[in-house]
């Protein structure tokens, strides 16, 4: 399997996969056919099966797959079987609100440093991390293993510090800003480009479409 490519689509239903497998282990349950998998994913079983086989497959004919085994494979897979140390430039609303989700350290996903411009919020504590100013961000990445930056910027400042940052060695963007930093990187730096605006607006799409039909 060295080597060969996997398809986006693919890759954006495996979280779902994770996910999915947490609750069910949470729940008790030791084993689950890819027909039972299928109900919960809003997948057909075929499809389970196809993405899975991507990677190995897992499942034995006439048991189906073994939670606990799967989940943990799954995990290796998505690279949570270690830890990512992970900053977050942007010290706002935004970026106070992802400093305190705990649930991503238990992902894997560790928040080590915080920054902003704002010098009312240097030294400020969030979650035991005090705020420190972006000028001090340089020695900061030089001094620390940091695997992943955070964006909570504004449009105009994102692509800037986006290329400070991979001129530091950064290689994986998580991107909060209303613009696709991507377009203007270098290929060999991870860019993933979230826009809240976007999912808001298919919401949108998908009640008025309600509406329409239940008229």
């Amino acid at each position: 399997m060295e080597g060969k490519e996997i398809s986006r689509a693919v890759i954006k239903r495996l979280p779902r996969y994770y996910r999915y497998l947490g609750e069910l282990l949470e729940d008790g349950v030791e084993r689950i056919s890819s027909n039972e998998l299928s109900e919960k994913m809003q997948v057909t079983a075929s499809q389970i099966r196809q993405d899975l086989n991507n990677f190995g497959g897992f499942g034995q004919q006439g048991y189906g797959y073994n939670v606990q085994f799967l989940y943990t494979e799954i995990a290796t897979i998505l690279g949570l079987d270690r830890v990512h140390n992970m900053i977050i430039i942007g010290a706002g609303n935004l970026g106070q609100a992802l400093a305190n989700y705990v649930q991503f350290e238990k992902r894997g996903f560790k928040v080590i440093g915080l920054f902003d411009v704002n010098p009312v919020l240097q030294g400020v504590s969030v979650r035991g991390i005090s705020i420190k100013m972006v000028d001090e961000l340089p020695t900061f990445l030089k001094d620390n293993e940091v695997h992943i930056a955070t964006l909570t910027l504004p449009k105009n400042k994102a692509p800037e510090m986006a290329e400070k940052l991979v001129q530091c060695g950064v290689k994986a963007i998580w991107n909060f800003a209303h613009t696709d930093l991507n377009l203007s990187l270098p290929e060999d730096v991870i860019v993933e480009n979230v826009h809240l605006s976007e999912s808001l607006m298919r919401l949108s799409y998908n009640l008025s479409n309600y509406e329409k039909e239940h008229k």
